[in-house]
C-alpha cells in the first residue's frame, strides 16, 4: 500500500489559485480541506448547472468530483513529477438536488509514482450521498533528454 504524502510545495492557497479563468472557477469550485490522502471541496448549485429536465446535470456533479480528484492529485504529486492526466473515470449517481451546496471528499486509494486512484463521495445538503466517483490519474514525468 502506498503512503499518501502531500507534495511539500503545495498549499490550499496554491491549489485555489489554479481555478480563476477555468471551468472549476466558473463552477465556483471551493477547496474546504486538504490533508495527506484527502481533499474536500464544494460549490453552490446555480440554475445553469441543471439539465433541461430540471435536475442537477450529471456533468456538474462530475465537474466537482473530477476537479477534487485532480487537485488532490496535484497536491500528492511525487517530487519531480511535472503533472498528470486522467486516464479513467467512473460515476454512479444515487440522488440529486436542485439548489444549495454540493460538497465532496476525495480519498486516495493509491498514490504511486506512475498512477494515482481517487475515490470521491459527492454529498448533498442533507448529508445524503448523491454520487460515487472513481478516477485514475497517470503521473507525467519530465522527458529525459
Amino acid at each position: 500500500m502506498s503512503s499518501h504524502r502531500l507534495h511539500p510545495d503545495i498549499t490550499m492557497e496554491r491549489l485555489a489559485a489554479r481555478s480563476p479563468g477555468t471551468l472549476p472557477g466558473w463552477f465556483g469550485f471551493t477547496l474546504t480541506g486538504l490533508d495527506a490522502g484527502q481533499l474536500s471541496a464544494q460549490f453552490v448549485i446555480r440554475p445553469e448547472m441543471l439539465a433541461p429536465n430540471g435536475f442537477l446535470h450529471a456533468a456538474s456533479v462530475i465537474a466537482l468530483a473530477d476537479t477534487a480528484a485532480g487537485y488532490a492529485t496535484v497536491a500528492h504529486l511525487p517530487v519531480g513529477a511535472e503533472s498528470f492526466t486522467t486516464i479513467e473515470l467512473k460515476s454512479n449517481f444515487l440522488g440529486t438536488q436542485t439548489e444549495g451546496v454540493l460538497s465532496c471528499v476525495a480519498r486516495a486509494a493509491h498514490t504511486g509514482r506512475t498512477t494515482q486512484v481517487w475515490d470521491v463521495e459527492v454529498i448533498g445538503d442533507t448529508g445524503r450521498t448523491l454520487a460515487l466517483f472513481r478516477c485514475t490519474q497517470m503521473i507525467l514525468w519530465p522527458k529525459g533528454g
